[in-house]
């Protein structure tokens, strides 16, 4: 299983290999690399794709110490720098576009390209805040509870089809304290609507018009004020994790974005 030692920390990561363009995905709180599967399996042999799990999440090693999402660009940023890759497309789901964003903006040279599933540049609303932050204190303290497990699964997933393995692997999840960080980080982040339009590299923006976490007013607003937006694809009958749950309306437009690109 390759790892990187990075910032401290012992990342994970896949690596489809080959000498095409780099993807590299980032996945949403509470979830890992292999949410990404099916866009791997449709993307290579063309792509060379990357997929890695973030800090608390996985199979990466983390020192639990406090953490933001400009750490995680960096992160991303140095595993490209583990792996020899100058300039990539940056792919990234919920906490995964928030990292790709600031990527963009801390090293535009090195961001050939932006994908935002399930995204947005805003910091939590005060009201989500407060309700996450005692969901997920009650799973620290006390454990996973089935009722909060559903819960979860039916605001990031809401399919049959997955919402079971998932939340197998949020039980397994031990200790849990080391969701307190990943927890502060996403919950406490900050704002960068404002700086949308300093971000000049081609985007393409997917949501899902079920995904009550982040509503599609959020990705409207993405489209909007990035420099390039190259369009916006709402995932009719998808929640949070568009891509995991609707690979077949995602990764048409997926390819068709990546393969048009200079």
């Amino acid at each position: 299983m390759p790892h990187a030692t990075i910032n401290g920390q012992t990342l994970r990561y896949d690596d489809s290999g080959g000498s095409g363009p780099v993807v590299l995905f980032s996945h949403g709180f509470l979830m890992d690399r292999t949410m990404f599967d099916a866009q791997r399996d449709a993307l290579a042999p063309r792509y060379r794709v990357i997929a890695w799990d973030q800090r608390g999440f996985g199979d990466t090693r983390y020192d639990g110490q406090p953490f933001t999402y400009w750490d995680s660009a960096r992160d991303a940023l140095a595993l490209l720098d583990h792996l020899g890759i100058d300039r990539a497309v940056f792919a990234g789901m919920s906490q995964g576009g928030y990292l790709s964003l600031r990527a963009a903006l801390l090293a535009p040279q090195r961001v050939r390209a932006l994908v935002l599933i399930d995204t947005q540049a805003d910091a939590e609303h005060a009201d989500k805040r407060e309700v996450y932050r005692a969901m997920l204190q009650g799973w620290i303290d006390h454990g996973l509870s089935d009722e909060v497990a559903q819960v979860i699964a039916q605001i990031i997933i809401d399919d049959p089809a997955h919402n079971d393995a998932w939340i197998a692997r949020w039980k397994a999840y031990a200790p849990a304290s080391q969701l307190l960080a990943p927890m502060n980080c996403l919950l406490d982040r900050d704002d960068v609507v404002d700086r949308l339009s300093e971000i000049h590299q081609p985007a393409l923006v997917i949501h899902g018009s079920r995904d009550t976490a982040i509503g599609f007013d959020r990705a409207e607003l993405l489209s909007r004020r990035l420099g390039d937006s190259r369009g916006l694809i709402r995932v009719d009958g998808a929640a949070h994790a568009a891509n995991l749950t609707h690979p077949a309306i995602v990764n048409p437009p997926l390819r068709a974005f990546l393969d048009a690109l200079p």
